[in-house]
């Protein structure tokens, strides 16, 4: 399955380095030197990284073939793709790809619909569950104590927040 890993960012330094947005919970093996990545929109790409670092925690990577900054400016919020083989990398029952928790649906634990997943916040702390409930959107923390039970295969998910959050 194709998945955005990434997002090119602006230039670091005047050497072709560029701040990457990552969107993957596996950087070290999908965004590491050599990798090469599908881009969107596709006529920017492929990309191969060349090299890779953190920088105050930025990660920066070069690709080849972009020597310099304006050549990184052209790659400016161009998306980074790879091929991921969700099934696969699936390694016990609480392991799962964003892509199957987008679209499940929502309830809480008396069985009343709350909504759908419409996307899935990352975020240093923690995951964030974006519900489309009613048109209006809902942020729920993707935590054990908030979401006990994620069925992927029946695409439902169960939560039970505290007062007020929904």
């Amino acid at each position: 399955m194709l998945l955005v890993v990434g997002r090119i960012g602006r230039a670091h330094g005047i050497r072709g380095e560029a701040t990457i947005e990552v969107r993957t919970d596996d950087p070290d093996s999908r965004l590491a030197v050599g990798a090469i990545l599908q881009t969107e929109p596709s006529k920017k790409g492929p990309l191969t990284i060349t090299s890779g670092r953190v920088h105050n925690g930025t990660l920066l990577l070069s690709f080849a073939g972009v020597p310099d900054r304006t050549a990184v400016e052209k790659l400016r919020d161009v998306l980074l793709i790879a091929d991921v083989d969700v099934a696969s990398e699936s390694d016990g029952d609480d392991s799962f790809h964003i892509s199957q928790i987008i679209g499940c649906e929502v309830f809480l634990e008396n069985g009343r619909k709350v909504g759908v997943v419409k996307d899935v916040l990352s975020s240093v702390g923690q995951d964030t569950l974006v519900i489309l409930a009613d048109g209006v959107e809902k942020l729920i923390p993707f935590v054990d104590a908030i979401v006990p039970e994620v069925d992927i295969e029946n695409k439902r998910i169960v939560v039970t927040p505290p007062e007020g959050l929904l």
